[in-house]
């Protein structure tokens, strides 16, 4: 790892008081329009002092409808995504979807990212892990907490010990997830940096219209509560304009709203960390 950031969070160097943020796009619709994003959100975690890694996939690979956007093209999605990483000096860090795209999207990222859908794929993950770089894994929509420590076990045992987990939230009926914040000192326990998608836990999947739906209005009230149960880290795609991004825009959020909700999360953090003290 050539990261300074992601080589502190896997030693005794990372400062657990803080917390750090995945954020960025669902998926790299262009150059210009990501290379936007990602100077505003690098611009708001400086601000804040909080480390980024900033997010995009290169392909969307899991699409109800046939017609829906995949991406530009795997080359040069991931392209824009290195150029993100030369250009604002933060890693980077994009799903792969089967065994065979691992070492390809390895040129490219920092953080390869498994799917909550694909966490049990045992190939994927021994894939990734043998890339040598940090592999984060989302829970599986379908799975306990405490199911994912296999999905550590195999990254270790293939060599890779930069693991870290992301709760997606939890299949709940049909068409709606909920967050059980158990999960997260649970993931922790398993000694891996513990995540909490606060967008995707907000998706209202499997809708008649084929779109998968959203709350996004309670974006903040899951973040909050993430920064409270001792999130190591959030991730959270944001866009400049929701309502015409080519995938996810209903759960997104506004990029205008990135910067106070920082705020508030890095004062609810140092409060949380007084009354630990």
């Amino acid at each position: 790892m050539n990261n300074e950031f992601l080589q502190s969070l896997f030693s005794d160097k990372y400062n657990k008081e803080s917390f750090f943020l995945l954020a960025g796009p669902c998926v790299v619709e262009g150059e210009e329009i990501v290379m936007q994003i990602a100077e505003r959100v690098v611009a708001i975690c400086k601000k804040h002092n909080i480390p980024l890694v900033f997010k995009g996939s290169y392909r969307k690979a899991n699409r109800t409808r046939l017609d829906s956007f995949t991406g530009i093209g795997d080359e040069a999605a991931l392209k824009i995504l290195a150029k993100v990483k030369e250009q604002f000096n933060v890693p980077v860090v994009t799903d792969i979807h089967a065994a065979e795209e691992a070492a390809m999207a390895a040129e490219y990222v920092d953080v390869l990212q498994i799917p909550a859908f694909l966490c049990r794929q045992t190939d994927l993950l021994v894939a990734a892990a043998k890339t040598g770089k940090v592999v984060n894994v989302k829970k599986g929509q379908f799975l306990s907490p405490d199911a994912m420590q296999f999905a550590v076990t195999k990254l270790q045992e293939s060599g890779n010990d930069n693991v870290m987990l992301t709760d997606r939230g939890t299949t709940f009926g049909y068409r709606d997830l909920i967050v059980d914040y158990r999960g997260i000192p649970t993931m922790r326990a398993m000694g891996v940096p513990t995540i909490l998608d606060c967008t995707h836990s907000l998706q209202q999947p499997n809708q008649s219209s084929g779109v998968t739906g959203g709350n996004p209005e309670m974006i903040e009230t899951i973040a909050r509560a993430g920064i409270a149960v001792g999130a190591d880290g959030l991730f959270i795609e944001t866009h400049s304009d929701p309502p015409t991004a080519k995938s996810d825009g209903a759960n997104m959020l506004h990029l205008d709203k990135l910067d106070s909700l920082m705020e508030k999360l890095v004062k609810i953090r140092a409060t949380i960390n007084k009354l630990s003290s």
